[in-house]
């Protein structure tokens, strides 16, 4: 499988990007998907998944009530929603696939990452 992601940018505090991750392959269904994060000089981490039926969905307590995970199976797709952004939520977002609907809240159960995609709020 292979992930690319896209809808990074630069905006202000308050404001709201949308993320999408678009997956290679016929069998993105049977994936779990997971949003992570990186900010400068700080350890990746987890930001949110959800299952691959979709019926299932996670987030970190630092994004809850801000931003939402979604897919479309069809479009082989996963999106991150990200409103009320905050200077703190600057990171380069990846995203990662599994196939499994344990632990997904653990970047080391993952086995396919993207490359990333800056995110940038100004305060």
């Amino acid at each position: 499988v292979q992930l690319v992601e896209s809808g990074g940018g630069l905006v202000q505090a308050g404001g709201s990007l949308s993320l999408s991750c678009a997956a290679s392959g016929r069998t993105f269904s049977s994936y779990s998907m997971g949003w992570f994060r990186q900010a400068p000089g700080k350890e990746r981490e987890f930001v949110a998944a959800i299952s691959w039926s979709g019926g299932s969905t996670y987030s970190a307590d630092s994004v809850k009530g801000r931003f939402t995970i979604s897919r479309d199976n069809a479009k082989n797709t996963v999106y991150l929603q990200m409103n009320s952004l905050k200077p703190e939520d600057t990171a380069v977002y990846y995203c990662a696939a599994v196939t499994s609907d344990y632990g997904l809240g653990h970047q080391e159960e993952y086995d396919y990452w993207g490359q990333g995609t800056q995110v940038t709020v100004s305060s």
